[in-house]
């Protein structure tokens, strides 16, 4: 099967702009249309190394960022379109890349339910996945893309997906999204990180995009089981430190950052308690990515 960085720039602009790209991302495809010149410049950048689905394959998604209309030009304006409708308003054409990021991560948050569905960057490290869910600003994509950085496997920077009555972590890997000062921090960080466009004065601020499939067998779609859950929290001030949290709070805030726990009724309890009951779990302070990573390989050591 070919790669998408076997297209050339040409190709992939026109593809891009008539019938669509179809790539493998994870359990899915996602059909990826879009006229707008950045969308294939990201692509290009962050998508590389993904695989193009083969002819005929069976769609999941399909989605897009698109300048259609003559007002929509004039303006600066593009729509991203999911099932080639609009579900949301008109977005400027210099966020065009973020909100197409955006929407893909909606489609997995909004229609799929066969997982237990967890708001939470995941990764791992010899064979061992590890769960971390946060809140926007708590910390958890900039800590997620310095492990990838770091050798570490990332398997999703926004959804880990868990087969109920199992701990079995279904990768979706995608592009690591970065805000605002985390963009400088990871920079520091490895200054030969891969970033895609920036799409500025964003709802949350400036953003940008990390290529984060760098690990061997970053695309490989065979489960990884989860042994820990780690709830990372960056701070300035506080001291840093890494301890247990007892699994009774955990299941509460798991509970809490969990897209579909409500939805699948008593099989979201059962599959919840069935996580936390047999994975570990701790508390990560910090605010020296260093130091956070170094602790996470204590964790696997």
């Amino acid at each position: 099967m070919s790669l998408l960085r076997e297209l050339p720039m040409s190709a992939l602009t026109e593809r891009l702009a008539s019938g669509g790209v179809d790539l493998l991302i994870g359990p899915y495809v996602y059909r990826i249309r879009s006229n707008v010149a950045a969308i294939g410049q990201g692509l290009a950048r962050l998508y590389a190394d993904f695989t193009l689905a083969p002819n005929g394959s069976f769609v999941d998604f399909d989605v897009g960022l698109r300048q259609d209309t003559i007002a929509q030009k004039l303006r600066g304006q593009a729509q991203f379109l999911f099932d080639q409708q609009s579900p949301f308003d008109t977005v400027p054409v210099q966020q065009a890349y973020a909100f197409l990021e955006w929407g893909m991560n909606w489609c997995v948050s909004l229609h799929v339910n066969e997982y237990l569905k967890l708001h939470a960057a995941v990764v791992a490290r010899k064979g061992a996945g590890i769960i971390m869910p946060g809140i926007p600003g708590a910390g958890k994509s900039t800590l997620c893309a310095a492990l990838g950085l770091s050798g570490w496997r990332v398997l999703s920077d926004e959804h880990a997906l868990i087969t109920p009555g199992t701990i079995d972590l279904t990768p979706l890997s995608r592009p690591v999204s970065l805000k605002n000062e985390s963009i400088q921090a990871i920079q520091a960080f490895d200054s030969g990180v891969i970033l895609g466009p920036e799409s500025r004065n964003t709802h949350k601020g400036t953003v940008a995009h990390m290529k984060a499939d760098m690990a061997p067998h970053s695309h490989d779609i065979n489960t990884v089981p989860a042994a820990l859950m780690v709830f990372p929290r960056y701070s300035r001030d506080e001291p840093q430190e890494l301890y247990h949290r007892y699994r009774s709070a955990s299941f509460v805030l798991a509970a809490y950052h969990s897209f579909n726990y409500s939805v699948l009724g008593e099989d979201g309890f059962d599959a919840m308690q069935h996580l936390v009951s047999q994975v570990e779990c701790f508390d990560l302070v910090y605010h020296d990515l260093d130091w956070a990573v170094a602790k996470m390989e204590e964790l696997v050591g």
